[in-house]
């Protein structure tokens, strides 16, 4: 993914003077029905990895970055890069500090903060997202910070 990044962040910079920071890498984590999302049960959580593009960034730039990518580094897990939009909407989101493993009372206090009000986060739509701003292989364990965000609706 950071190799189809970087691509695209260079063929923007010389075909159109646009220059931007890579960011980081996200994922968007789930179950089919998330009135059952735990982290008692990461086992058989869903998920998707993203890296947020600018709207610079046109499907035919995709496909372009896509070909020079392969050539260059061959990877059989770049026929499942996609070029999608997200939107987040209403959410509520946290950055603690600290390891991924130690995030369960985070998160347990994170939708403890949705229902209090009365809102819910169990439509298909409303995955648990989360944004790495650390890289694990530099930071301090006790250091790392993710930003951990949930969508949600108003109970009506």
């Amino acid at each position: 993914m950071y190799a189809m990044a970087y691509a695209l962040k260079f063929l923007l910079k010389k075909e159109q003077e646009v220059d931007y920071v890579v960011m980081p890498l996200e994922g968007l984590w789930w179950v089919p029905d998330m009135r059952e999302f735990s982290v008692e049960h990461k086992g058989v959580w869903l998920w998707k990895m993203m890296i947020a593009q600018p709207e610079e960034v046109t499907a035919a730039l995709f496909e372009r970055a896509c070909a020079q990518v392969q050539r260059k580094k061959p990877s059989p897990a770049q026929a499942a890069l996609r070029l999608q939009r997200f939107r987040v909407g209403l959410a509520a989101q946290i950055m603690p500090l600290g390891l991924y493993a130690a995030e369960g009372p985070t998160i347990a206090r994170l939708h403890a903060f949705i229902r209090e009000p009365g809102y819910a986060f169990d439509g298909t739509e409303q995955k648990h997202h989360e944004i790495y701003l650390s890289d694990p292989r530099r930071a301090a364990p006790e250091k790392m910070r993710t930003v951990i965000r949930q969508s949600m609706t108003p109970i009506v």
